[in-house]
């Protein structure tokens, strides 16, 4: 089987572009990329056309969503592989990942960097009630849905709904593996009704005193019951 495959891999390796493009094509048919396929019927290259040909609004919710699965993909392994438990669960939970240790849970919310033209929003960008420093990131912090329960708004987030915020920087960076976490507790609230967490909030380019890279280290944050705001400053 090794001399095949490496003879198989020499005779590629002298194909040109078109060549090994046609071959592609042909195994494409008997091997799917992912299970979706067979479950929608349709191949992964139809459901990425209807992507590119969708309105902006679906095309920010599927970026959403993978966010949420880089982090699952690149975050979470390294707690789950230290005694951490995922009690993650697909639903309409106010929060995107619940993990649990020793000492307790922690609810994560995840939102992708928000982006504004094809752009990385910046705090110039958000609206003069921010107040925000000009060169700041901004993360749209509410569900995607709008609701109203009685007279109470339902889309914006409320303190307590979640522990952590994590933030993909992937806009800005090019890269999904790219997070920055910070405390539930410590975002702007809306100048309206302090128990509500303000639509928009700062995000810096790299870790500071508020923003970490590491989520144990966030975690530590949060047990620490430390008091503090985020800063719009970079």
């Amino acid at each position: 089987m090794d001399e095949l495959l490496a003879q198989l891999q020499a005779l590629l390796d002298r194909a040109t572009k078109e060549e090994r493009f046609a071959i592609f094509r042909s195994l494409r048919k008997e091997f799917p990329v992912h299970a979706l396929e067979a479950d929608w019927n349709t191949s992964a290259e139809y459901i990425l056309e209807a992507i590119s040909r969708s309105a902006d609004i679906t095309q920010r919710g599927v970026r959403g969503i993978l966010a949420e699965a880089s982090f699952f993909a690149t975050v979470l392994p390294s707690l789950l592989a230290n005694g951490w438990q995922d009690l993650s669960s697909a639903g309409e939970a106010r929060f995107d990942a619940e993990i649990q240790d020793a000492v307790g849970t922690e609810r994560i919310q995840i939102k992708l960097q928000r982006r504004r033209r094809g752009e990385p929003m910046m705090g110039s960008h958000a609206p003069k009630s921010a107040s925000f420093a000009a060169d700041v990131f901004v993360v749209e912090t509410q569900k995607t849905r709008a609701g109203k329960k009685r007279d109470e708004q339902t889309r914006p987030y409320r303190f307590g709904e979640f522990d952590i915020l994590a933030v993909s920087l992937s806009p800005s960076t090019g890269n999904w593996d790219d997070f920055l976490f910070t405390v539930a507790d410590w975002l702007i609230p809306d100048p309206k009704d302090p128990g509500i967490i303000f639509k928009y909030q700062p995000v810096p380019p790299a870790p500071n005193a508020e923003w970490t890279s590491d989520l144990v280290e966030c975690i530590a944050w949060r047990r620490s019951g430390i008091k503090k705001r985020v800063r719009n400053v970079r």
